[in-house]
């Protein structure tokens, strides 16, 4: 685990770069950018490519030891291999920002000994600026963050996908609409108290979970997979088994009701 000066200058590093293509992001909003769709049938816009080069080329070129993983870069195996890696979103709610929306964001975090250490979560379009360093606190802006309390699933405020709504509908939980939110912003609504848990089953990518993992446990709450078990980040495979987002008190709960519908 990097010591505390060196993951301070690497945190500085992160959240500078970050901004930066935060202001990239918002530029290239306001023109007419090309627009495809992947082989998967998701789209992406000359903004994610161009964020994904501005984030690789300013982190690795000031930490080049480091691996990176990025939605919009194909995986160099080599990550493997590095102690530390960067994982990048470069745009999350692609679908968002085509439409001009604001329910969109820039997500890195900085992994080691495949844990996230230091995370930022910048939604240029509201100006909030999400950060985490380990053993520091979870921000937004100037405020820190908590997630709620309490260990009943009764009345708890949840956001997720409908399959994920429905497998909990009868615990007594208050689904609440997500909109167009991506996963990572649902990860800072739940370490920002704004809603009790955020679930979502099915595979999900490290680089919608990474940052927001470490915002949720840094706001005294839990990011972990179906089964309950934490996230490991720089394996070969590059996505985990579902999404339970929720505070310490109200995981145990949570995930027995979604093993038990």
């Amino acid at each position: 685990m990097p010591g505390s000066e060196a993951l301070q200058r690497d945190a500085e590093l992160l959240f500078e770069v970050v901004r930066e293509a935060g202001q990239l992001a918002l530029t290239l909003l306001r023109q007419q950018v090309r627009r495809w769709s992947k082989s998967d049938g998701t789209p992406v816009t000359e903004a994610d490519i161009r964020v994904d080069a501005l984030l690789r080329s300013k982190l690795q070129a000031r930490r080049p030891a480091y691996g990176w993983l990025s939605e919009e870069t194909p995986d160099d195996r080599q990550r493997l291999a590095c102690d530390r890696m960067w994982i990048a979103d470069p745009i999350d709610g692609t679908r968002d920002f085509i439409a001009g929306g604001t329910n969109w964001c820039i997500a890195v975090a900085l992994i080691a000994e495949g844990r996230p250490t230091a995370a930022a979560i910048y939604r240029p379009a509201t100006e909030d600026f999400y950060w985490a360093i380990e053993g520091k606190g979870a921000h937004r802006n100037g405020e820190t963050l908590a997630t709620s309390a309490g260990r009943s699933l009764a009345g708890a405020r949840v956001v997720g996908s409908r399959n994920s709504l429905a497998l909990l509908a009868a615990h007594g939980i208050e689904p609440v609409a997500s909109g167009s939110l991506p996963l990572q912003l649902r990860l800072a609504q739940v370490a920002s108290g704004e809603v009790d848990a955020a679930v979502s089953v099915g595979h999900k990518n490290d680089w919608d979970l990474a940052a927001g993992d470490l915002l949720v446990a840094e706001a005294g709450g839990c990011a972990v997979d179906v089964a309950g078990k934490p996230y490991i980040y720089n394996r070969e495979a590059t996505w985990q088994q579902g999404m339970i987002a929720t505070g310490q008190a109200r995981r145990v709960a949570l995930t027995e009701a979604l093993r038990k519908p």
